[in-house]
């Protein structure tokens, strides 16, 4: 009998002496800010992913001894990221697929559809309220449509003309970045009928798209980065021109190779450039801000980025992270194609009253 008692604190030991974690809980990592001192903290980078184990943590001992070693599960080269509903969707186009983080149940999964809704080269995905699933096939040259479930649903796009690289979904309509034919495809999201499409411009005009990537909406204003130009088009949801931001250059304001973008709640413009190696910020008269990253020399930087994502809904999950002289306002993620730290997780941060950032 006394055998048996001494048995079961080892057996609770190896079940759960090595439980699973999240990254970065066991040790203190360096703290990495934007911009840097004595000017007033504004970014904060907070955690990186890049495989299951830093999203379920390591695998317990008990556990490899009765279900054997398991294979972690890598992001090999993502792009596209979007956050939606408690989870992390990152579009994979060397898996192909995408790989799929739940924040509430601490899982990472693989989704790599077959038959008609099989997946070539995913660049850039949309997920709605709802849960559906829009991803941007570059191979395939089409829009395939999932339900929250994860069942194929319909495509957009014949397969044989345009290349779309980036769809999101607005007003009841879905909104596809075509780099071939140089335009943005608005269709009826009910019907599936495109309904027009726009720059209608010469290749001389302002408006005119030379390699346009990636398109998000944000308040009636239509932002479509232009990698051939160097440059983020606005539109107004007719596909009236408003103008454009950044240009061609090698300072801050310019771009070398723009991808993804995003639009913050003050109107705010996030703009990756893959050349650079950052993500510049721009207000909303088109005046840069500030920039955050960098070429890669460790946990906040970067390596050959394409995209980012802002959320606001999710910021409890990364509240741990922060630095206790921060408050944390929302969080910013950023892709990258290359490196150690395959999706890096930033927060915009505010000094709290009465303490340095120093």
């Amino acid at each position: 009998m006394m055998k048996f008692f001494k048995i079961i604190p080892l057996l609770l030991f190896l079940l759960f002496g090595c439980t699973p974690g999240t990254r970065g809980t066991e040790k203190q990592q360096k703290l990495v800010i934007f911009p840097s001192p004595p000017d007033t903290a504004r970014i904060q980078y907070l955690t990186s992913f890049s495989s299951s184990k830093d999203i379920v943590g390591e695998q317990s001992i008990f556990s490899k001894y009765v279900m054997g070693e398991e294979t972690p599960k890598n992001i090999q080269k993502p792009y596209g990221i979007t956050v939606r509903n408690k989870r992390i969707y990152i579009c994979d186009s060397m898996l192909p697929g995408l790989e799929i983080i739940d924040l509430e149940k601490n899982t990472f999964d693989y989704f790599t559809p077959d038959g008609l809704g099989e997946l070539k080269k995913p660049i850039n995905c949309f997920v709605t309220a709802n849960g559906d699933i829009f991803v941007a096939d570059a191979e395939r040259r089409q829009i395939v449509a999932f339900s929250a479930l994860g069942n194929f649903t319909f495509v957009l796009g014949d397969g044989k003309s345009g290349k779309p690289t980036d769809v999101t979904v607005f007003d009841e309509k879905i909104w596809v970045c075509d780099l071939q034919l140089h335009k943005i495809i608005v269709f009826d999201k009910n019907t599936r009928e495109e309904l027009y499409s726009f720059p209608e411009a010469h290749k001389k005009e302002a408006a005119y798209l030379f390699m346009p990537t990636n398109v998000t909406i944000a308040d009636g204003i239509v932002y479509v980065t232009d990698t051939g130009s160097s440059s983020v088009k606005k539109y107004q949801l007719d596909g009236t021109y408003l103008g454009e931001v950044g240009g061609r250059g090698n300072r801050i304001g310019s771009f070398v190779r723009p991808k993804g973008l995003a639009v913050d709640h003050n109107g705010n413009l996030y703009v990756v450039d893959a050349a650079f190696e950052n993500v510049q910020i721009f207000n909303q008269d088109n005046q840069a801000l500030m920039y955050f990253g960098g070429t890669y020399k460790g946990p906040g930087y970067m390596w050959l980025p394409a995209a980012v994502a802002i959320d606001y809904e999710h910021v409890d999950y990364f509240k741990k992270y922060v630095h206790h002289f921060f408050d944390l306002q929302y969080l910013i993620f950023v892709s990258n194609q290359y490196g150690p730290d395959k999706v890096s997780v930033y927060g915009f941060v505010s000094p709290k009253s009465g303490l340095s950032a120093k």
